[in-house]
């Protein structure tokens, strides 16, 4: 599926929408350049699983962050890792095939580690469109 916003709030709600309908187990793949609203991704697909922490921001150097919601929300963001024996330290898998939810920033870092079940989020600026324009191209796990 492929989306359009046209500016923070889109996305933000965009994601909310996608967060309302996370179940147990799910993991998001979260990818795109730096600035182009990952974390306000985020901060949404938080809120849809009912998190109320105001403070969502990417966990660059604790590489994971976990909030309670109707689900629990593990919020990964992965740039600093180095390798997949690094990430393995992170404890990794227990997040993924645990009962809650995660949601991995630059996942694609690490793709050799994701679940084929995982859902692929994709956001793209488009700067002929406007600053605030996201192309958000979401493809389902097989």
């Amino acid at each position: 599926m492929i989306y359009e916003t046209n500016s923070e709030q889109e996305t933000f709600l965009l994601a909310k929408r996608l967060g309302q309908k996370a179940a147990a187990g799910q993991i998001y793949c979260l990818t795109g350049d730096l600035g182009v609203g990952k974390t306000v991704f985020a901060q949404g697909f938080a809120r849809g699983l009912g998190v109320t922490d105001p403070y969502i921001t990417s966990p660059t150097f604790t590489i994971v962050q976990s909030y309670l919601g109707r689900l629990p929300f593990h919020h990964f963001d992965v740039y600093r890792i180095g390798s997949e024996e690094e990430m393995e330290d992170t404890g990794y898998e227990d997040f993924f095939y645990g009962d809650g939810v995660c949601l991995v920033e630059w996942a694609e870092l690490i793709r050799p580690l994701i679940p084929e079940d995982a859902c692929w989020i994709t956001i793209h600026k488009d700067l002929t469109r406007g600053t605030e324009y996201r192309k958000i191209t979401i493809k389902e796990g097989t």
